[in-house]
């Protein structure tokens, strides 16, 4: 494996640049999948005569299903520069390039029958749209403006869409590269393939560990929710209410509540969590189920039509209260093992064996894991924000005051943390930082794999490039393919 510096350069400069371009294309409007289109008689157009027609709208590139038009790659040097990026950095033919990869990527995963979450993406939409309020004082109409839409829906659609194609770029490139491995030889080879003054500078590290204690659910407050849905349904049921309404007044599904409840399931592409899988494509069309549990709370579900795999389906999703006398037995709980740490009688690792509620965690003895490197190691300079902020102050095996925190399953939770080593910034050392140099060797296999793969794949999709960016220099083979 010849691994040289300036690959190494290469190879970051690459995800640099997709990093930041994924970072705020979340927030940017795409042409998504075109339909087919036909002339006057009804015949249906194949990619080429489309392409042609659509010129006129300023349609940059076609790949596959997609189109790219001249608004998107305006729409990232405008998302760029509001967010205070400097778009000299990036030339309009590098932007370009990074759209095409993503229609390949997206295409792709289509016809491979990569599918996606719709809950997930539509929460991860509504954590956008509350991040952006925040930042613009919490006032939509002011959003709807900057992003030039009409109303609330649209918007979240619009939303939707990009965050489902990124998220399909994201899996088709997991896909590509989820069996390959990496040999010690070859991180041997990697490493002293490096000159030696141009070895990495690796920045101050932390091990972090929490214990969290969650409030618990009475089983009075289960038995609510379970019968205030079996009322939703019998008024449904026996007096014509709408199903509709009472997801939009009620459901604690926010990100589908503003649409009724309604999702879209398509029997071939697992979406939602499996309990609700299970139960929508059990029921009969105009059938409502009975409550269920899921992570989310317990949910009923009414399936309005079934169009070959796909499912059109409702749901009302209800999260059981917590009483003040759970929330305040869970911090009491948190605050004792906190005082039983501090006075030596037991060991923050071994407090979290034996008392933390989060499963991920406990049996690492409340150990952190980097999702980037999937070590213990979080580099200080990279550290996000949010975990930066609940331990910056600590010192050294510190025990941090009890935290109150949430997620996407509890409203409520309670934690504490401390930070159980460190390890100051220095020049990439093999033995020391043998995980690092491992992921960087699997990065540098990864690139290489994913190049390959998109050669390959640009030559057995359709693309047609506009002429107004044939003089682009490409990563790609791409104007190889646009034949007249």
């Amino acid at each position: 494996m010849l691994l040289k510096t300036n690959d190494l350069r290469f190879t970051i400069k690459t995800m640099v640049l997709t990093a930041l371009i994924s970072a705020f294309s979340v927030h940017t409007y795409a042409q998504e999948i075109i339909e087919d289109e036909t002339d006057n008689s009804g015949k249906v157009l194949d990619s080429t005569q489309t392409a042609a027609r659509q010129k006129v709208d300023g349609v940059a590139a076609v790949v596959g299903d997609f189109v790219i038009l001249d608004s998107d790659i305006d729409k990232e040097y405008m998302q760029l520069q509001a967010r205070g990026v400097s778009i000299a950095r990036f030339t309009r033919c590098e932007l370009f390039g990074k759209l095409l990869e993503d229609k390949l990527y997206a295409h792709h995963a289509i016809q491979d029958s990569i599918t996606v979450n719709e809950l997930e993406v539509r929460s991860m939409v509504e954590q956008q749209i509350n991040s952006i309020l925040e930042q613009k004082g919490g006032s939509m109409a002011e959003l709807l403006e900057f992003y030039s839409k009409d109303n609330e829906q649209s918007l979240r659609e619009e939303m939707f869409e990009i965050n489902k194609n990124g998220k399909l770029v994201a899996d088709m490139q997991r896909k590509i590269v989820a069996d390959l491995e990496v040999t010690p030889e070859e991180v041997r080879e990697y490493f002293n393939d490096i000159p030696k003054d141009s070895l990495p500078t690796f920045g101050t590290e932390l091990k972090v560990a929490q214990i969290v204690i969650i409030p618990e659910v009475s089983e009075e407050a289960k038995k609510a929710v379970i019968r205030k849905l079996k009322d939703f349904k019998a008024d449904v049921i026996e007096n014509g209410a709408s199903f509709t309404t009472k997801a939009v007044f009620y459901s604690d599904d926010v990100a589908a509540r503003s649409k009724g409840g309604l999702y879209t399931l398509n029997k071939k592409r697992p979406q939602m969590v499996k309990e609700f899988r299970d139960v929508a494509f059990s029921l009969q069309e105009g059938e409502i189920s009975e409550p269920f549990e899921s992570d989310f709370g317990y949910h009923i579900v009414l399936l309005e039509k079934i169009r070959g795999q796909e499912y059109d389906v409702r749901h009302i999703l209800l999260r059981p209260e917590l009483s003040d006398e759970a929330i305040i037995e869970a911090k009491d709980e948190i605050n004792k093992i906190r005082e039983r740490i501090v006075s030596g009688d037991l060991t923050f690792n071994a407090a979290a064996r034996e008392f933390s509620d989060e499963t991920e965690t406990k049996n690492d003895g409340g150990q952190l894991t980097n999702p980037m490197t999937q070590d213990f190691n979080f580099e200080l300079t990279n550290m996000d924000p949010e975990l930066y902020g609940q331990i910056q102050d600590l010192k050294d095996g510190e025990v941090s005051l009890v935290l109150q925190d949430q997620d996407r399953v509890n409203r409520i939770k309670f934690k504490i943390m401390s930070v159980t080593d460190r390890i100051n910034d220095h020049k990439a050392d093999f033995a020391k930082d043998y995980l690092k140099i491992k992921n960087l060797t699997e990065q540098e296999k990864q690139y290489e794999t994913i190049k390959k793969w998109q050669d390959e794949k640009i030559n057995d999709t359709y693309v047609k490039i506009s002429e107004d960016y044939r003089s682009c220099k490409f990563d790609g083979n791409w104007l190889k393919l646009d034949k007249e």
